[in-house]
């Protein structure tokens, strides 16, 4: 099982996800309420890096905009080409 660190944005027009060097950002449609825009961040982790759902945890950061992911399944130099492939 692999992690990765997300930078997650919320209120943004589009839903995306972009490589940096600290990992990934990803930005989301959902407002940060209830835990909307992180749900809807490890969804759209998962579609990138082609898993389900329910593959992708939140390891820590459930208050905070950094975020990490463990994606079950996967180990972390799996998720990077993944996401570089897409």
């Amino acid at each position: 099982m692999g992690t990765i660190d997300v930078r997650v944005t919320p209120g943004s027009a589009k839903t995306g996800i972009e490589l940096n060097a600290e990992g990934a950002s990803i930005r989301v449609r959902s407002a940060p309420e209830a835990g909307k825009a992180t749900d809807e961040a490890r969804r759209a982790l998962a579609k990138a890096l082609r898993v389900p759902p329910s593959s992708v945890v939140l390891h820590s950061g459930r208050r905070s905009r950094v975020k990490v992911f463990a994606v079950e399944g996967l180990t972390t130099d799996q998720m990077i080409a993944r996401l570089h492939a897409r």
